[in-house]
Protein backbone atom coordinates (compact mmCIF):
# COMPACT_ATOMS: atom_id res chain seq x y z
CA UNK A 1 0.00 0.00 0.00
CA UNK A 2 1.27 3.33 -1.09
CA UNK A 3 1.08 5.39 2.20
CA UNK A 4 -0.40 9.06 1.99
CA UNK A 5 -0.55 12.18 4.05
CA UNK A 6 -2.84 14.93 3.76
CA UNK A 7 -2.15 18.26 4.80
CA UNK A 8 -5.08 20.85 4.21
CA UNK A 9 -6.03 23.16 6.33
CA UNK A 10 -9.95 23.74 5.46
CA UNK A 11 -11.32 20.68 7.59
CA UNK A 12 -14.30 19.85 5.30
CA UNK A 13 -11.86 19.91 2.01
CA UNK A 14 -9.11 17.54 3.89
CA UNK A 15 -11.83 15.24 4.98
CA UNK A 16 -13.02 15.19 0.88
CA UNK A 17 -9.08 14.76 -0.15
CA UNK A 18 -9.03 11.51 2.45
CA UNK A 19 -12.29 10.19 1.28
CA UNK A 20 -11.10 10.61 -1.93
CA UNK A 21 -7.87 8.75 -1.41
CA UNK A 22 -9.48 5.94 0.60
CA UNK A 23 -11.28 5.07 -3.03
CA UNK A 24 -8.58 4.42 -4.81
CA UNK A 25 -7.24 1.03 -4.83
CA UNK A 26 -3.63 0.78 -3.67
CA UNK A 27 -3.49 3.73 -1.30
CA UNK A 28 -4.07 4.50 1.82
CA UNK A 29 -4.21 7.48 4.70
CA UNK A 30 -1.32 7.21 6.57
CA UNK A 31 -2.40 10.82 8.74
CA UNK A 32 -3.94 14.05 8.16
CA UNK A 33 -2.76 17.54 9.23
CA UNK A 34 -3.89 20.80 8.63
CA UNK A 35 -0.57 23.19 8.86
CA UNK A 36 2.84 23.04 7.60
CA UNK A 37 4.72 22.00 11.24
CA UNK A 38 2.15 19.50 11.50
CA UNK A 39 3.03 17.54 7.93
CA UNK A 40 6.81 17.96 9.23
CA UNK A 41 6.16 16.72 12.69
CA UNK A 42 4.24 14.07 11.06
CA UNK A 43 7.30 13.03 8.28
CA UNK A 44 9.54 12.80 11.21
CA UNK A 45 7.71 10.14 13.18
CA UNK A 46 6.08 7.94 10.42
CA UNK A 47 6.61 6.58 7.54
CA UNK A 48 4.87 8.05 4.40
CA UNK A 49 5.21 7.80 0.87
CA UNK A 50 3.31 10.51 -0.52
CA UNK A 51 1.99 13.88 -0.03
CA UNK A 52 -0.58 16.27 -1.19
CA UNK A 53 -0.06 19.27 0.40
CA UNK A 54 -2.03 22.30 0.06
CA UNK A 55 0.42 25.18 -0.95
CA UNK A 56 -1.69 27.76 1.21
CA UNK A 57 -1.49 26.81 4.67
CA UNK A 58 -1.59 29.25 7.56
CA UNK A 59 1.38 28.91 8.89
CA UNK A 60 4.24 28.90 5.78
CA UNK A 61 3.63 27.90 2.18
CA UNK A 62 3.79 24.51 0.25
CA UNK A 63 6.82 25.07 -1.42
CA UNK A 64 8.77 26.34 1.95
CA UNK A 65 7.18 22.49 3.30
CA UNK A 66 8.87 20.78 0.23
CA UNK A 67 12.32 22.06 0.85
CA UNK A 68 12.30 21.33 4.36
CA UNK A 69 11.27 18.06 3.90
CA UNK A 70 14.69 17.70 1.55
CA UNK A 71 16.72 19.40 4.12
CA UNK A 72 15.50 16.93 6.81
CA UNK A 73 15.86 13.84 4.65
CA UNK A 74 12.92 12.87 3.81
CA UNK A 75 12.21 10.67 0.05
CA UNK A 76 8.30 11.36 0.44
CA UNK A 77 7.12 12.65 -3.32
CA UNK A 78 4.48 15.39 -3.26
CA UNK A 79 1.15 16.08 -5.18
CA UNK A 80 0.68 20.01 -5.26
CA UNK A 81 -3.29 20.56 -4.41
CA UNK A 82 -4.02 24.00 -4.80
CA UNK A 83 -5.55 27.03 -6.13
CA UNK A 84 -1.86 28.59 -7.29
CA UNK A 85 -2.17 29.59 -10.82
CA UNK A 86 0.66 31.36 -11.44
CA UNK A 87 3.29 29.26 -13.62
CA UNK A 88 6.10 30.69 -11.63
CA UNK A 89 5.08 29.18 -8.60
CA UNK A 90 4.56 25.81 -10.96
CA UNK A 91 7.96 26.32 -11.45
CA UNK A 92 9.37 26.46 -8.23
CA UNK A 93 7.03 23.34 -7.18
CA UNK A 94 9.26 21.50 -9.55
CA UNK A 95 12.14 22.13 -8.75
CA UNK A 96 11.34 21.61 -5.10
CA UNK A 97 10.60 18.34 -6.27
CA UNK A 98 6.99 18.13 -6.75
CA UNK A 99 5.87 14.91 -9.19
CA UNK A 100 2.39 16.27 -9.83
CA UNK A 101 0.05 19.48 -9.43
CA UNK A 102 -3.86 19.26 -9.23
CA UNK A 103 -5.52 22.46 -9.31
CA UNK A 104 -8.21 23.41 -7.11
CA UNK A 105 -11.32 22.65 -7.48
CA UNK A 106 -10.91 18.84 -8.45
CA UNK A 107 -12.99 16.09 -8.72
CA UNK A 108 -12.20 12.36 -7.79
CA UNK A 109 -11.82 11.34 -11.02
CA UNK A 110 -8.83 13.95 -11.62
CA UNK A 111 -7.00 12.94 -8.49
CA UNK A 112 -7.85 9.21 -9.01
CA UNK A 113 -5.81 9.74 -12.84
CA UNK A 114 -2.93 11.18 -10.80
CA UNK A 115 -2.89 8.76 -8.00
CA UNK A 116 -2.71 5.71 -10.36
CA UNK A 117 -0.36 7.17 -12.73
CA UNK A 118 1.70 7.96 -9.64
CA UNK A 119 1.43 4.04 -8.83
CA UNK A 120 2.07 3.03 -12.44
CA UNK A 121 5.74 5.53 -12.00
CA UNK A 122 6.72 3.84 -8.91
CA UNK A 123 6.64 0.55 -10.30
CA UNK A 124 9.09 1.37 -12.22
CA UNK A 125 12.11 -0.81 -11.08
CA UNK A 126 15.68 -2.42 -12.12
CA UNK A 127 17.98 -0.87 -14.85
CA UNK A 128 16.60 1.46 -17.68
CA UNK A 129 18.28 -0.42 -21.05
CA UNK A 130 18.03 2.46 -23.26
CA UNK A 131 16.36 6.36 -23.20
CA UNK A 132 13.09 4.95 -24.43
CA UNK A 133 12.73 2.95 -21.06
CA UNK A 134 13.87 6.38 -18.76
CA UNK A 135 11.34 8.39 -20.92
CA UNK A 136 8.61 5.47 -20.59
CA UNK A 137 8.94 5.73 -16.79
CA UNK A 138 8.94 9.39 -16.72
CA UNK A 139 5.82 9.64 -18.95
CA UNK A 140 3.52 7.94 -16.64
CA UNK A 141 3.67 11.09 -14.40
CA UNK A 142 2.48 13.22 -17.42
CA UNK A 143 -1.00 13.28 -18.51
CA UNK A 144 -1.41 12.99 -22.30
CA UNK A 145 -3.60 15.65 -24.49
CA UNK A 146 -6.21 14.19 -26.25
CA UNK A 147 -5.16 14.20 -29.50
CA UNK A 148 -6.07 16.99 -32.23
CA UNK A 149 -8.51 16.05 -35.21
CA UNK A 150 -6.62 17.50 -38.65
CA UNK A 151 -6.99 21.20 -38.87
CA UNK A 152 -6.44 21.81 -34.82
CA UNK A 153 -3.20 23.01 -33.32
CA UNK A 154 -1.63 22.90 -30.15
CA UNK A 155 -1.03 26.30 -29.61
CA UNK A 156 -4.77 27.50 -30.52
CA UNK A 157 -6.29 24.42 -27.90
CA UNK A 158 -3.79 25.47 -25.34
CA UNK A 159 -5.03 29.30 -25.76
CA UNK A 160 -8.76 27.91 -25.72
CA UNK A 161 -7.81 26.19 -22.57
CA UNK A 162 -6.10 29.32 -20.94
CA UNK A 163 -9.28 31.49 -21.60
CA UNK A 164 -11.85 28.71 -20.24
CA UNK A 165 -9.95 28.17 -16.79
CA UNK A 166 -10.65 31.86 -16.17
CA UNK A 167 -14.40 31.11 -16.19
CA UNK A 168 -16.98 29.70 -18.46
CA UNK A 169 -17.36 30.45 -22.14
CA UNK A 170 -19.69 30.64 -24.67
CA UNK A 171 -18.44 30.27 -28.39
CA UNK A 172 -18.74 33.77 -28.91
CA UNK A 173 -16.76 35.13 -25.17
CA UNK A 174 -14.28 32.59 -26.34
CA UNK A 175 -13.50 34.05 -29.45
CA UNK A 176 -13.45 37.82 -28.31
CA UNK A 177 -11.23 36.34 -25.52
CA UNK A 178 -8.70 34.41 -27.51
CA UNK A 179 -9.27 36.64 -31.03
CA UNK A 180 -10.14 33.31 -32.47
CA UNK A 181 -13.62 33.22 -35.23
CA UNK A 182 -16.13 32.08 -33.25
CA UNK A 183 -16.64 29.09 -35.49
CA UNK A 184 -12.82 28.36 -34.45
CA UNK A 185 -13.38 28.87 -30.67
CA UNK A 186 -16.70 26.84 -30.90
CA UNK A 187 -14.59 23.95 -32.83
CA UNK A 188 -12.25 23.85 -30.16
CA UNK A 189 -14.71 24.03 -26.91
CA UNK A 190 -16.25 21.18 -28.76
CA UNK A 191 -13.52 19.19 -28.86
CA UNK A 192 -12.50 20.13 -25.02
CA UNK A 193 -15.88 18.94 -24.35
CA UNK A 194 -15.97 15.33 -26.26
CA UNK A 195 -12.49 14.55 -24.88
CA UNK A 196 -14.13 15.75 -20.87
CA UNK A 197 -12.47 18.26 -20.19
CA UNK A 198 -15.31 21.15 -20.66
CA UNK A 199 -18.67 20.26 -19.47
CA UNK A 200 -21.37 22.01 -21.62
CA UNK A 201 -24.74 24.25 -20.02
CA UNK A 202 -26.98 25.25 -22.53
CA UNK A 203 -28.57 28.50 -21.12
CA UNK A 204 -31.80 29.76 -22.01
CA UNK A 205 -32.59 33.22 -23.26
CA UNK A 206 -35.78 34.65 -23.90
CA UNK A 207 -36.24 33.49 -27.41
CA UNK A 208 -34.72 30.96 -29.30
CA UNK A 209 -32.66 28.25 -28.97
CA UNK A 210 -30.41 28.08 -25.82
CA UNK A 211 -26.70 29.40 -26.19
CA UNK A 212 -24.36 26.82 -24.92
CA UNK A 213 -21.92 27.50 -22.63
CA UNK A 214 -18.57 25.42 -21.67
CA UNK A 215 -17.07 24.97 -17.92
CA UNK A 216 -13.56 23.99 -17.32
CA UNK A 217 -13.64 20.39 -16.27
CA UNK A 218 -10.80 19.81 -13.40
Amino acid sequence: MILVLVVEDEPVAAEAHRQYVERVAGFTVAGVVHSGAEALRFCERHHVDLILLDFYLPDTHGLAVCRALRAAGSTADVIAVTSARDLTVVKAAVSAGVVQYLLKPFTFASLREKLDRYAQFRQSVGEAADQTDVDRALATLRTPSPALPKGMSPETRETIVTALREGPLSAGAAAEATGVSRVTARRYLEHLADAGQARREPRYGQVGRPEVWYHAVT
